[in-house]
């Protein structure tokens, strides 16, 4: 049974960005002190750049060595390789770009070659099969054990490109699946599915503003993960859920820590 998932609030989302960020540089050095490679999954969004961008402006950036670090992603945006709107293109803009990075240790999910909404299937497959290369007996599944993997949410309570009631919600078996039809653009992208996001260690849904504080309140009581996907999100080890202040303010009195 996962863990109880932490829920931790701060004042506006520019506190949360540098807050998570301070957090992330602490279990990065740490799993690098004990003579780990850590595997950080990424996410997009507002709150997940902004992250990024916290990590490469912050005094502990150097304190990390990120050559040593593994990249994976929990979701793209099918679009071609380079397009503004890719998780990749702004998570390179924002970070990758800017420190000594291992190319080889950036594992990017595929793009959009020309074939159009027709070529994420076996984009979603190759990526699974990278994945499960990557894989070692001690992770305990059909992929590496993420120690972190980041997450963002939308207001209608989707995850990664998993939507509520869609195929990708239902699905117990893959790893990585195509999502057709999201009802925001783009409308085709790629996803881990709620099976692979719960073999991470760790996974931290950060999310900020009013309009999400209904979700987040349905997610952190009780409800489905076919009706509200984040719900079915938790960690092997720890589920973190980083929130504004307004992210928070649908949460019953109980739930709600010190505003940090």
């Amino acid at each position: 049974m996962a863990p109880q998932p932490d829920v931790v609030v701060h004042r506006t989302p520019d506190v949360l960005a540098a807050a998570v960020a301070a957090r992330l540089v602490t279990k990065l050095v740490d799993l690098q002190a004990a003579g780990r490679t850590p595997r950080l999954g990424l996410t997009g969004g507002g709150i997940g750049i902004a992250l990024l961008e916290q990590l490469r402006t912050g005094t502990a950036r150097d304190a990390v060595d990120w050559s040593r670090i593994e990249f994976y992603w929990g979701d793209e945006r099918f679009l071609p390789r380079g397009h503004a709107d890719r998780n990749e293109t702004q998570a390179r803009e924002a970070l990758l770009d800017h420190v000594a990075i291992d190319p080889g240790n950036v594992f990017a999910m595929g793009a959009d070659t020309g074939t159009g909404p027709a070529g994420a299937d076996a984009a979603a497959e190759a990526y699974a099969d990278m994945l499960a290369g990557r894989a070692a007996p001690e992770d305990h599944g059909p992929m590496p054990a993420l120690d972190v993997l980041l997450l963002g949410m939308g207001g209608e309570g989707h995850t990664a490109s998993i939507f509520p009631h869609s195929p990708a919600v239902y699905e117990t078996e893959r790893t990585v699946v195509a999502v057709h039809g999201c009802p925001k653009p783009p409308p085709t992208r790629i996803s881990l599915t709620l099976p692979a996001i719960r073999n991470s260690v760790e996974v931290w849904v950060m999310t900020t503003g009013e309009p999400k504080a209904a979700a987040v309140a349905m997610a952190l009581t009780g409800a489905g993960e076919v009706a509200i996907p984040v719900a079915g999100v938790s960690g092997r080890s720890r589920t973190r859920w980083l929130l504004d202040k307004a992210a928070a303010s649908k949460l019953p009195r109980d739930l709600v820590p010190p505003i940090a």
